[in-house]
């Protein structure tokens, strides 16, 4: 895949998310999009990110932004997860995380660290993602 640049189309996706199954396209619709990527769930910088992305809500809501976070935990891991940032920040996280367990999504937008970068960052042989924003 050649790299993202300003003016490229967004790779689309299906996935699911805890908000329910999306299509990435007809996720962002007519809107601009945030999708940003966090290594995994229950990290304390993670869930206090998740946290500070979910009170400025109102912000991206004025400005016609659809967010959406990534994690390479499954479902039930981010259900669990969000409680957790929505006690941890005093707030109610409403925007979807998907759940790519399987990493098709961090493969396609770039994402994954490497061994070569960071070996911190890959756990019997597979890597975490990296913290990305498109």
């Amino acid at each position: 895949m050649a790299p993202l640049r300003l003016g490229s189309i967004a790779p689309d996706f299906d996935a699911q998310t805890t908000s329910g199954p999306i299509n990435f396209h007809k996720f962002i619709g007519d809107s601009w999009a945030v999708l940003f990527s966090h290594p995994a769930d229950f990290t304390p910088v993670c869930t206090t990110e998740l946290g500070e992305v979910a009170k400025l809500a109102p912000e991206f809501a004025k400005r016609d932004v659809n967010v959406i976070g990534l994690s390479t935990n499954g479902l039930g891991d981010h259900a669990r997860w969000v409680d957790d940032i929505n006690e941890v920040n005093s707030v109610n996280l409403a925007f979807p995380i998907i759940a790519d367990a399987d990493r098709s999504v961090a493969t396609l937008y770039d994402m994954l660290d490497s061994v070569e970068h960071d070996a911190s960052n890959v756990v019997n042989g597979i890597p975490f993602t990296v913290r990305s924003v498109f």
